[in-house]
């Protein structure tokens, strides 16, 4: 009697030992954000966030863990391994098509900032996205942002998907070492990548998604792109982390804002621009016109971003989306 006591009384203790442990996560535990490509600029409010100490001042515990796609990130977040992704808001979308429930509850982009590079060699071939038949495009990963857009683009050009290769090549050195050794004839890429290709002259600009304008001729319209989004069903339990997790980066959009390129370049990591200091701070300048100032969903976004995965995602097209379920500016707006 005394051992079954005794044991008994172990279970309770490790029950409310684990108990404890979940309360003590919901109250102030470490948090896991997730990037798909923490050095790319579009994301950079990420880790300017923990540089600049916002988490801290909001009391939060987080920590910035990088994978070098969006879909990889997403992965993370549906498994349950990561409470929040930085990436773009477009899997909100495909997401719901598929049953599952993700949020986006600050918007850091409101466009994509990325280009469609074209190599230099292939230049004289590929003019305009109708030009691909036949060729192979360079993307992050399938079922990727970047993969998104290269099969719009191509569908808004008359080309479909069956007669281009669409090959996942990563980001920065590993999509310029795919440019370099021919591995691919054009391909979806950000800054500071951008900016590198040009300088070296291995690719040019075939179609730019970094400006408003740049966007809206060849999409239609603003395409919301960086953002911070949850699962629906752990944001609706952790609101207060939520809305401090939203004030922490409407914190760093107003720094950004109100700052300039190299002064945003000296609170990163030196290993983010490495030796070419001079040329991340270029590529900083030209891309912060896509951030927002205060985190919200640009109007029209959402139905531009729809349209984009409608007219080829085999899974969004024909589905209901309630796109009113996809974001919130319910915790941005409690901001003042």
């Amino acid at each position: 009697m005394k051992i079954s006591r005794t044991r008994a009384l172990a279970a309770v203790l490790s029950l409310l030992a684990v108990s404890g442990t979940a309360l003590a996560a919901d109250d102030g535990g470490k948090l896991t954000i997730m990037v798909g490509g923490a050095t790319k600029i579009i994301y950079l409010p990420a880790k300017l966030t923990e540089q600049l100490g916002y988490f801290k001042e909001e009391g939060l515990d987080v920590e910035i863990q990088s994978q070098p796609a969006g879909v990889d990130a997403e992965n993370e977040l549906l498994a349950g391994a990561v409470q929040g992704v930085v990436g773009f808001y477009d899997h909100t979308i495909d997401l719901q098509s598929k049953g599952k429930e993700v949020e986006a509850v600050v918007v850091l982009g409101q466009v994509p900032g990325e280009a469609e590079m074209v190599a230099t060699k292939a230049a004289g071939q590929i003019r305009s996205m109708a030009d691909i038949k036949g060729k192979t495009l360079g993307v992050t990963g399938l079922g990727s942002s970047t993969n998104f857009l290269t099969q719009y683009l191509a569908f808004r050009a008359g080309v479909s998907s069956s007669q281009f290769t669409v090959l996942p090549v990563g980001a920065d050195t590993t999509f310029i070492a795919a440019i370099r050794q021919g591995r691919i004839d054009a391909g979806m890429t950000t800054e500071p990548t951008i900016s590198q290709l040009l300088k070296t002259g291995e690719a040019q600009v075939l179609v730019d998604l970094r400006t408003a304008e740049g966007t809206t001729q060849a999409l239609g319209g603003l395409y919301p792109a960086s953002s911070l989004y949850m699962q629906r069903a752990w944001i609706d339990t952790h609101k207060d982390q939520v809305q401090k997790l939203a004030r922490a980066f409407v914190k760093t959009l107003h720094f950004m804002k109100t700052h300039t390129a190299d002064e945003i370049a000296q609170k990163m990591p030196k290993d983010y621009y490495g030796n070419n200091r001079d040329l991340y701070v270029k590529a900083l300048g030209s891309s912060m016109p896509m951030f927002t100032a205060d985190g919200k969903m640009p109007a029209g976004g959402p139905e531009t971003v729809l349209k984009v995965l409608a007219s080829f995602d085999p899974t969004v097209k024909g589905k209901h989306i309630e796109l009113s379920r996809t974001y919130t500016n319910a915790f941005v707006d409690q901001i003042k």
